[in-house]
């Protein structure tokens, strides 16, 4: 494990951003982005055209370290370079840590939730992301409802797949997202933050994890999670919110930081001249990096 990069995560300024759409949502991206299923054709040209947005985004000025402590890749993104050089290179040389989607998208509902699909050739898969400087990971799964069985479930499975990229010498962000548009949101949370604080009270010293996390109803819900001395760091999805939504959530959790996906690129369009796609960005990486360092 990179110290410098550890260091960094944990204590510095800023917010991780997730460009780690894949599958089923990378039309849903490209539509949002402004680029129609009906102008490019199978899946090459989809993943083709995925990676000419998302280099434009990272390469641009207002991409920067300053701001930006962390970006999530999927494993396409990884495995493709940006200017001869891999993505997370590329990335880590620009002072930014880069983390990798390794999740397989989710299972069917039971108990109230969606817990992650089995992940085949999970530590093939860790060991070229160690080749690729790799420094975490991120696997995401769904809560719809308050059902203590199956959040107990969500969370072991996360925390059982955790400890398996742990071994392999990288750190896992653990994300059991909470359903925003869910009933009873506020009552899954706190059955999720005791089980989430279990599962870390029985992780050795040399065992850290990262947690991703709907941002919580009730305002600093899971500030203990945040100061557990396991936890290297907790980031916060925007769920569906608008960014400004989000942002002024955000702001009423200290010490929790973003981790936006649709809320960062959302007003990204391809049609834009490069001067007003990095304005767009610019806007938006400074409204969620003042989200995540200045608190109400």
């Amino acid at each position: 494990m990179n110290q410098e990069q550890f260091d960094k995560v944990k204590n510095g300024k800023g917010f991780v951003a997730a460009l780690d759409q894949s599958g089923g949502s990378t039309p849903k991206a490209l539509k949002a982005y402004g680029i129609m299923e009906d102008s490019y054709s199978g899946e090459d040209e989809m993943f083709d055209l995925v990676h000419d947005m998302r280099t434009r985004l990272i390469t641009s000025p207002s991409f920067n370290a300053d701001q930006i402590l962390g970006a999530i890749l999927f494993e396409q993104t990884m495995d493709r370079k940006i200017e001869g050089k891999y993505t997370a290179e590329y990335l880590a040389d620009k002072g930014i840590v880069p983390f990798l989607k390794v999740d397989k998208g989710l299972a069917d509902e039971a108990n109230g939730v969606q817990l992650m699909k089995p992940i085949p050739n999970l530590d093939d898969l860790l060991e070229r992301a160690n080749e690729r400087g790799i420094f975490g990971t991120k696997m995401r799964s769904n809560i719809l409802e308050p059902n203590e069985q199956g959040i107990k479930e969500v969370v072991e499975q996360q925390f059982e797949v955790g400890k398996q990229i742990i071994a392999a010498g990288i750190v896992p962000i653990i994300e059991p997202e909470v359903n925003i548009y869910s009933d009873n949101k506020e009552q899954s949370e706190e059955i999720l933050k005791n089980e989430i604080a279990k599962h870390l009270d029985q992780l050795s010293e040399d065992q850290n994890v990262m947690l991703k996390l709907s941002i919580p109803t009730t305002a600093n819900l899971y500030k203990p999670l945040i100061d557990h001395p396991r936890v290297v760091r907790v980031v916060a999805l925007s769920g569906g919110y608008s960014r400004e939504e989000a942002n002024e959530k955000l702001k009423e959790n200290e010490d929790l930081i973003a981790s936006f996906s649709r809320a960062l690129a959302s007003d990204l369009n391809a049609n834009q001249s490069d001067e007003e796609f990095d304005k767009a960005l610019k806007d938006a990486v400074d409204t969620i990096y003042d989200a995540s360092v200045n608190k109400k």
